[in-house]
């Protein structure tokens, strides 16, 4: 009889145990709550916007997305092509009696081409993605049911530009150099930064869109960016989100030991922090605008996992 009590004691530690692990907090669980589906975002406050609006000085407004075309490097199998209809029109034909002509487009191609923001449902971890949020659960080939672009609210915070090309000394910075927390704060001290904060959107500037319809074979296979100890930094910080020049945003080839696009995995499931990719920063780096007000208002498609982008920053 002993031996069946004490069986029996040790099956209910066992369940007890499970039913523990199983309610508790899981690798991506958000410090916003289990219904969170905008991450870092959630920093961006009514006074971090009218702060950030200070920032203007110049009223100088600049266009941060890259245009997008058939041509446009693309991270396989991503492709863009854009057709232009007259509907109804054929043969000359005319609307109404002042002869109204008009043209349509329609748009076959990927979300992830050109200036693009990586919403919260576009990595994961182990089909493990932002709070918790199991990848067979939420998508679906009709869309995202949670964790979509729709749900990015309208973005106005703090921009910090980094100048990585100018803090190396060169045009373009070679790809497979990473920029980790040395490098971040060697930068902000070459250019006067005295601090990167909560909500905050930090860019980096590489050069590498000089690359871009010249020699597309090397701008698309590697690049320089983020590595792994600068994600988390950058995560310790409380960014909101974090952009470069470059289409892979992190280091490419990847850091030694790292996994595959591990630094998109440090930022966005397990820091819920946003990625935009091919940010034109140049004019900014040629004006020396450093600290400005950093705009965005992606395109509410429901269920969709990345948009493409055109911020605006002022200074």
């Amino acid at each position: 009889m002993n031996v069946f009590i004490r069986l029996a004691v040790v099956c209910v530690i066992v369940l007890v145990t499970v039913d523990t692990y199983a309610q508790g907090p899981c690798l991506t669980a958000s410090k916003f709550g289990p219904t969170d589906q905008i991450g870092n975002v959630n920093h961006i406050t009514p006074e971090k916007t009218l702060a950030a609006t200070k920032l203007v000085t110049k009223g100088k407004a600049y266009r941060l997305g890259v245009e997008t075309n058939k041509d446009t490097p693309a991270y396989p199998p991503r492709t863009f092509a854009i057709t232009v209809v007259q509907p109804g029109q054929n043969a000359g034909t005319t609307l109404g009696p002042t002869k109204t002509t008009y043209n349509d487009d329609m748009i076959n191609g990927w979300a992830g081409v050109g200036s693009q923001l990586d919403g919260l449902g576009h990595i994961g971890v182990d089909n493990l993605y932002y709070n918790c949020n199991r990848g067979i659960d939420f998508a679906f080939t009709d869309g995202l049911k949670k964790l979509g672009i729709e749900n990015v609210p309208a973005i106005a915070t703090r921009g910090v530009l980094l100048d990585m090309a100018g803090y190396f000394n060169t045009d373009i910075v070679k790809e497979g150099t990473a920029f980790n927390r040395p490098e971040i704060e060697g930068a902000m001290k070459r250019q006067g930064i005295k601090s990167i904060e909560k909500g905050d959107v930090v860019l980096f500037y590489t050069g590498w869109l000089k690359l871009l319809g010249k020699d597309n074979k090397r701008f698309g296979s590697v690049a320089p960016g983020l590595g792994r100890d600068g994600a988390r930094y950058l995560a310790s910080l409380g960014i909101a989100i974090a952009g470069s020049d470059t289409w892979s945003f992190e280091v490419i080839p990847f850091e030694k030991d790292a996994g595959v696009f591990e630094v998109h995995q440090i930022l966005i499931p397990l820091n819920g922090i946003h990625i935009l990719e091919n940010i034109n920063t140049e004019e900014m780096v040629k004006d020396q605008a450093w600290e400005f007000l950093f705009t965005l208002g992606p395109t509410r498609i429901s269920g969709a996992v990345q948009a493409i982008v055109n911020p605006i920053a002022i200074k």
